[in-house]
């Protein structure tokens, strides 16, 4: 980008200006920040649902796992299209994880009338688990579907049917 100055700020004096600082970084890699933003999100629901025996870097393969560990700016090798079935299946348990940990939560806050939703996750109105776990269902390559019809049971069994059936 071109950015234009009047005459009177080039005889300034002082240190550079955040912009110019700003236009002087290197680009990140795109597809590294969405691979860190997984593992973020990853570890937010392992903690927030309080799920046991996740292991999150196993759902990452070895390119996956060694990505972790490098500059954003630098252009990595990512995960490619063929992913051990191993970890595919580690991936969608732990989706099947989170949905069935996300529909537990909100019914044990159903049962208690006086504490909402909002209550039991104050800093997280408005945050539906079952849909952020299909929506990473599509980065870590699992069908949304099967994510979805989970839901769709884990609802039917815990007697929210009226849910269930929207």
């Amino acid at each position: 980008p071109v950015l234009d100055t009047e005459d009177a700020w080039l005889s300034v004096e002082g240190p550079v200006s955040i912009v110019e600082l700003a236009l002087e970084q290197k680009r990140v890699h795109y597809p590294l920040v969405e691979h860190q933003f997984v593992l973020c999100t990853v570890l937010y629901a392992t903690m927030r649902l309080s799920l046991k025996a996740v292991k999150p870097l196993s759902l990452f393969d070895n390119k996956g796992k060694n990505a972790f560990f490098k500059d954003l700016t630098s252009i990595q090798l990512l995960p490619s299209g063929d992913m051990d079935p191993s970890v595919l299946s580690l991936r969608q348990q732990f989706l099947l994880k989170v949905v069935s940990a996300a529909v537990q939560t909100l019914c044990s806050s159903q049962k208690d009338r006086e504490v909402s939703e909002e209550d039991y996750f104050p800093f997280e109105k408005g945050k539906n688990w079952p849909t952020l776990a299909a929506d990473l269902a599509q980065y870590l390559q699992i069908s949304e579907d099967l994510v979805r019809r989970h839901y769709v049971c884990e609802l039917y069994s815990y007697g929210m049917d009226h849910l269930g059936e929207e």
